[in-house]
This record gives C-alpha cells, sequence and structure tokens, in this order.
C-alpha cells in the first residue's frame, strides 16, 4: 500500500495494539503511529491525551506522527493547499484520526517556547476537539470551543493551548486544520478549518 495515496483512516492498522486506554476505565483509545501503522515511542502522548479527553471521546483515535514532506501531500490531496500544516483532523472509524506533522510542530514549540512533547498535546487536543464537533471558526461557537480547549490543557497541565495563539507570518500559512468524514473515507476535499 502506499501511503501517500493512502486516506487517512489507513494510516493506523486496526486492533488493539498500540491502544492505550484511559485510566479511569472510561472508553477512549489513542494509538500514535507514524503513519504506516508502524506504532512510535509517543512520550505519553496517548495516555495523556485519554486522561484529559472530555467525556463525550469515546472509540477509538489514531495519531499519525509524520514528515513535514508526507503531511504537505496530505494537505495537497485533501485540502488542496500546497503546504505543510500542523494537525489534520479527519472523522472516521471510531472518533477518527489525528496527522500532526512533527517538523512543524518542533518549529511552533520554538517559537512558543516549549518542547516539542508539550506541543503535541496542544495540537492533538485541539484536534480532538474538531473531532468532537468543536469549531472555534463557526461564528456559532460563541467561544465554547475554546472554553473546553481551556478548562482541558489546564486538567493535562498546559500552560497555553492554539486559540488565540500568536503566530508569526511565516508559520501562520502552516497553521490550519481539516476535518471530514468524506476525507476520512477517501472521498471529497475536507472542510477546512482555520484557526
Amino acid at each position: 500500500m502506499d501511503p501517500d495515496s493512502s486516506p487517512p483512516s489507513r494510516l493506523r492498522r486496526s486492533g488493539a495494539a498500540g491502544l492505550r486506554p484511559r485510566r479511569s476505565g472510561a472508553s477512549l483509545f489513542v494509538q500514535v503511529s507514524d503513519g504506516r501503522g508502524r506504532r512510535v515511542a509517543d512520550g505519553g502522548l496517548g495516555r495523556w491525551l485519554a486522561d484529559v479527553a472530555p467525556r463525550a471521546a469515546r472509540g477509538e483515535l489514531g495519531i499519525a506522527l509524520v514528515s513535514d514532506a508526507r503531511m504537505r501531500t496530505l494537505n495537497k490531496t485533501y485540502r488542496r493547499k500546497d503546504y505543510a500544516t500542523d494537525v489534520l483532523s479527519f472523522e472516521g472509524d471510531g472518533i477518527g484520526d489525528l496527522v500532526i506533522a512533527t517538523g512543524v510542530a518542533k518549529r511552533q514549540a520554538r517559537q512558543a517556547g516549549h518542547s516539542l512533547q508539550t506541543e503535541l498535546r496542544v495540537l492533538a487536543l485541539h484536534g480532538l476537539l474538531h473531532l468532537l464537533g468543536y469549531d472555534h471558526e463557526d461564528p456559532d461557537d460563541n467561544g465554547r470551543m475554546q472554553r473546553m480547549e481551556t478548562r482541558l490543557r489546564r486538567k493535562g497541565g498546559l500552560k497555553a493551548g492554539l486559540i488565540g495563539r500568536e503566530i508569526a507570518p511565516a508559520a501562520a500559512a502552516s497553521s490550519e486544520s481539516a476535518s471530514s468524514a468524506a476525507a476520512a473515507r477517501g472521498g471529497g476535499a475536507p472542510r477546512a478549518i482555520r484557526r
């Protein structure tokens, strides 16, 4: 299977290997991979996200940590944007899939003055909230997503979130999220959600 042509729902293998159950016994399972289904050392990202996730987060969530080149290909394929973005969200089986560009995350971590692990947590939390139906760009949201992000990031020990972050002009073009059930199934372009 050519990973550059695979829909995001195929970025992870099904099965229990690599799933991280929430400690409280709730039902969020997170699998972190390299985008080809191979587990990667996640520094506790899967467990952390399962622990801070809202109760509405039930099911399986795949997180693929990929290169900027891979993210650029996905962003171009599904959003017709020819650059690497930080995180893409795809609805699908279970809760869905998040794809995070590690190079973009490293640059954003440096700009924000925190570690890569912290940035991965910020991006994963933000992407999860989009998969749960939150949309800070929707006028009807009325700050709902930002309030939820603030509550959960505080619970998880994060000082800052993604919404409202000051982004340097060069990084602004690489800071978008997308979500779409059609894209997860390999059809249509995802609905873009800009920060």
